[in-house]
């Protein structure tokens, strides 16, 4: 999830954890540990593309980590605050609950975390955006009304654990019951228009869970359709031909091979100006329409130096923001 909400849960649980004793100090630390396991973000700026992706949401996001480093960072808050009564054990529990809470939320997202790491498993739910302000404003709004209480106060624990029950309502009852719905609408459309299709999977699309997409696939080509609760006509499904074929040798190459585990097999090939890239539909479109000639959200154009495959990941621009955001409003109401 975003830094804000992941900031938020750090916050709450801190106070839950420990906020009767240290008052507002648990949610200071709470935040701090929620921010934590996103540090390995930084691994760009020592690394390739590639190997990077691999290590976003792998260690710093296990059971093992928070486990390891829990006690680590309870111990360098004990002597920060060794004025308070607050010993290295409270300190550790608090931490550990900010790290495991961290990469339990990122789990229900798309991309997947590497949660019992060092197995490559990686658990991605897909039934929330990565930025969903239905999570994170109620979210918001009760740990604010809780700081503003005394410490040790009914209401401030109340109003903080309001906050965590409403957030967890909506991420684990009411967008997984929505995830299921708006599955079966897309596998009865399948049926209805006699599609026969491999296996498919399905997202919310960015900043709500009202809209979601489908990825299909089929013999030679991917489709994907976009549903939302408020549509009325049927669901249309376009087609991303596969174009494995483009790769060519490249296939058999060492970092095609993690490209494509990256990507669990979904992925197609596009050629453009005589360059090629790999483009991860996990993800999806920066379209909210499904359109044929929308951009992916995650491409890489291959490049071959010193006898090595290289990725470069196609960037983007505040225009595709402002195109996506312009449509999505409109598209949620309704086809």
């Amino acid at each position: 999830m975003d830094s804000l909400t992941q900031i938020v849960l750090g916050a709450a649980v801190g106070e839950a954890v420990l906020g009767k004793k240290v008052g507002n100090k648990a949610m200071l630390y709470g935040a701090i540990a929620g921010t934590i396991p996103d540090l390995d973000t930084f691994a760009s700026a020592f690394t390739d593309t590639i190997t990077t992706i691999e290590i976003h949401r792998g260690f710093t996001h296990s059971i093992m980590f928070s486990i390891l480093f829990a006690p680590v960072f309870g111990w360098l808050i004990s002597k920060i605050e060794r004025k308070s009564a607050t010993t290295w054990k409270n300190w550790s529990w608090l931490m550990f609950w900010g790290f495991f809470t961290h990469s339990l939320l990122d789990s229900h997202t798309t991309w997947g975390t590497q949660l019992f790491w060092p197995l490559e498993t990686r658990l991605a739910y897909k039934n929330i955006f990565v930025i969903d302000p239905l999570y994170t404003i109620p979210f918001l709004v009760f740990l604010i009304l809780a700081m503003r209480q005394k410490r040790g106060s009914e209401k401030r624990r109340k109003l903080n654990n309001l906050g965590l029950i409403i957030s967890s309502v909506y991420l684990l009852i009411i967008t997984p019951a929505l995830k299921l719905y708006t599955f079966n609408k897309f596998t009865e459309a399948l049926d209805r228009q006699k599609i026969a299709y491999k296996k498919i999977e399905t997202k919310p699309s960015p900043l709500n869970s009202i809209l979601w997409s489908a990825n299909v696939e089929v013999d030679d080509a991917y489709l994907i359709g976009n549903y939302s609760i408020f549509d009325t006509q049927p669901i249309d499904f376009v087609s991303h031909p596969k174009n494995h074929h483009l790769l060519g040798d490249w296939k058999d190459r060492r970092n095609v091979k993690r490209l494509i585990d990256i990507s669990q097999g979904w992925y197609t090939i596009s050629k453009k100006d005589g360059d090629i890239y790999f483009n991860d539909l996990r993800f999806g479109t920066l379209s909210p329409i499904a359109r044929a000639d929308a951009e992916f959200a995650f491409s890489y154009k291959l490049v071959e130096e010193n006898g090595e495959i290289k990725a470069i990941e196609t960037e983007k621009t505040r225009g595709d923001a402002k195109e996506l955001l312009s449509q999505l409003g409109s598209r949620i109401l309704g086809n």
